[in-house]
């Protein structure tokens, strides 16, 4: 990886008419944004705002109107209804290279034929930028995605990793003021897929540009955005942070959709407590409540839970499987509330594990705590 100190010309650069966008105006705003492919709803009346200078994640399953909303964005869908802003200009209706964005694509989309160099330089070329010009930024580019004097290769001639930086390259050589990213590592395998998320942010963070990436995995939505859109069936279900998202999901179809959570029907008994169906109380904190009463389910992750100690909420339960999974090990509960999934740290290696059909005494925290609404499934 580069720093900015050795590409300072891709560093929060001026846009090219001489002009940066007013702090105040976001990068994107999507006012009542609606699209129909005949009679299916698949973005419906959808309102986000994306700050600029942030990395935002449109994270959600499949079908869910992530990857429709971001070809709004780009021009490649027009909304059958809505207004689309890239800063202050109403570009709803304009053809994509008439708006201030690049896309990059999971299947890269590379020239074969062209060099390196020529990839990149592709769209600078087409604009007519000097020829001197178009040398120095292609190579403050390359140098940027750690792919410095590869210029005279052809993409054949890469990995797929690096044929990723390529196109990345190629899209951040023309200085948009919005990249769009298109689960652009999903034809990566695992381990070069989690370095890239962590390259992908070092990148964003040197060049200040506002990144809005599409993905259905929600560690890598979690690891590279500053904040995410969860969407479901065409609307965002929650919007926020990670750790605000992971801590204090709204509803259960966030709670399940970002890791695994245990989640208990029962019913609001006090100002901050819930009595679980299957008998006793569960002390929560009252901003965990929300004002709400009657049915709801209470939510608490699998590695919050600590198996004995005198925390203030304790279930009682017998051992149904347990696995072995490197970092912990994973336990599943029979408790009078339900089965309750259980994340054990391995911190010692010769630490005993319980055994199936033990008794086990289950304790966490109130502020360990969430309430949802419902115990709605999940889509899969």
């Amino acid at each position: 990886m580069s720093t900015s100190a050795a590409n300072p010309g891709l560093r929060a650069q001026p846009r090219d008419d001489g002009s940066r966008p007013a702090p105040a105006v976001s990068d994107v705003r999507l006012e009542r944004v609606t699209k129909r492919f005949d009679d299916v709803v698949a973005v419906d009346d959808l309102s986000l705002e994306i700050e600029h200078g942030s990395f935002f994640a449109l994270l959600g399953p499949s079908g869910c109107g992530k990857t429709t909303t971001l070809r709004m964005i780009g021009g490649f869908e027009e909304p059958t209804a809505g207004t689309i802003f890239l800063g202050e200009q109403d570009v709803t209706g304009l053809p994509p290279y008439k708006r201030d964005v690049n896309t990059v694509f999971q299947s890269y989309a590379l020239f074969p034929h062209l060099s390196i160099f020529e990839n990149v330089a592709f769209g600078l070329r087409r604009r007519g930028a000097p020829r001197g010009e178009i040398g120095r930024r292609v190579g403050e580019a390359l140098e940027l995605v750690a792919l410095g004097g590869l210029e005279k290769r052809k993409p054949r001639q890469l990995s797929g990793g690096q044929q990723q930086r390529v196109a990345l390259a190629r899209a951040l050589v023309n200085r948009p003021r919005v990249l769009l990213l298109d689960e652009p590592l999903g034809a990566l395998d695992l381990k070069l897929r989690k370095q890239m998320q962590l390259e992908l942010k070092g990148i964003q963070n040197e060049v200040a540009v506002t990144f809005v990436h599409v993905t259905h995995d929600q560690e890598e939505a979690m690891t590279m955005a500053d904040r995410i859109a969860v969407m479901n069936e065409g609307r965002v279900e929650q919007l926020g942070s990670p750790s605000e998202l992971y801590e204090r999901p709204r509803t259960a179809f966030v709670a399940g959709f970002l890791g695994v959570s245990n989640l208990l029907p029962g019913t609001v008994s006090g100002d901050a407590a819930v009595r679980l169906d299957g008998g006793g109380e569960v002390r929560v904190t009252p901003d965990a409540l929300a004002g709400r009463t009657g049915r709801v389910a209470l939510g608490i992750r699998p590695e919050k839970i600590r198996l004995g100690g005198d925390e203030a909420n304790v279930l009682e339960g017998v051992v149904e499987e347990r696995s072995y999974i490197g970092v912990a090990t994973q336990y599943i509960v029979a408790t009078p509330a339900g089965l309750v999934t259980v994340y054990s740290q391995n911190s010692e290696p010769s630490a005993a594990a319980a055994a199936v059909g033990s008794r086990m005494s289950l304790n966490w925290p109130p502020e360990a705590t969430f309430v949802v609404d419902t115990t709605q499934e999940v889509p899969k």
